[in-house]
């Protein structure tokens, strides 16, 4: 096995036999890694859902948050199904909010899950990349009178209003099936149990608690293009049999968007939550 990383402040890729991945050793040293790293990327690895499931319940116990909805439902139970084909997810809205930077799990009754793994089936001919951003460096980078001024500060998460404003003329079904989702308040800063610290943000972010709506806003797109520039960020661009983990207590991602018809599918699996975020 060997992990070589990719850049800096982000990213490494992950050399092992695809037959190792339910090995105890190399679960502990993906999950060491993952914590260094962020990202973990397994390069045409080629893992069927059977073996992405066994690796997901070596690193960690398994959280399945979408079998109720669309994506949930179709295939292997366990796997959601990333894609924008009517006939599998009719929920599409769910998958053209992944656009924008966001976190996993901030608008869900469940705490935020610890990390998510990505397999790459179908790839699309253009866009449909995956960018993801290392909100602990982020956090890290901003200088000491920027820490001291979100230190205490608490973000308003809220699915309803971040999907009305990239679907055009929502059903009332839909805004219903929104509307339904846990409006969650989080710190803007978690401190987690090893001491270290990350930003926890993304377009759910709908307001700061206690700030006007402007202002909070303002502060919030800021610390976005801060946490996105380039030296944060690790672009993957897929391919075929691409297996992609992240720490998702330290990462946001987003994708590029891809045609409905572009035939991209990717499976989800997650792994649960192993802190509070109060």
């Amino acid at each position: 096995m060997r992990i070589e990383p990719i850049k800096e402040h982000i990213g490494a890729a992950v050399e092992v036999s695809r037959s190792r991945l339910g090995d105890a050793d190399v679960a502990a040293a993906c999950r060491e890694a993952l914590d260094r790293y962020g990202v973990l990327v397994f390069p045409k690895i080629g893992v069927t859902d059977e073996e992405q499931l066994l690796f997901t319940d070596k690193l960690g116990k398994r959280l399945d948050f979408s079998s109720k909805v669309d994506g949930g439902k179709h295939g292997t139970a366990g796997v959601y199904t990333v894609t924008l084909n009517p006939e599998i997810n009719s929920q599409q809205e769910y998958i053209k909010g992944t656009y924008f930077w966001h976190i996993d799990g901030l608008t869900v009754p469940e705490q935020p899950p610890r990390a998510t793994l990505l397999s790459g089936r179908k790839i699309s001919a253009t866009g449909g990349d995956t960018h993801f951003a290392n909100t602990y460096a982020a956090y890290e980078g901003l200088s000491d009178d920027e820490k001291a001024e979100i230190a205490d500060l608490r973000v308003i998460h809220n699915l309803a209003p971040y999907l009305s404003a990239i679907v055009e003329q929502p059903t009332e079904a839909e805004l219903a099936r929104w509307n339904a989702a846990p409006v969650n308040e989080y710190p803007l800063v978690w401190t987690h149990r090893s001491g270290r610290k990350s930003l926890v943000m993304g377009y759910t972010s709908h307001h700061i608690k206690g700030m006007d709506l402007a202002t909070g806003k303002a502060l919030l797109q800021r610390l976005h293009d801060w946490a996105g520039q380039p030296k944060y960020v690790y672009v993957h661009k897929w391919q075929q049999g691409d297996l992609v983990i992240w720490d998702n207590y330290g990462t946001m991602h987003r994708a590029t968007p891809y045609a409905v018809d572009s035939g991209r599918e990717l499976h989800r699996t997650s792994m649960s939550a192993e802190e509070v975020l109060a």
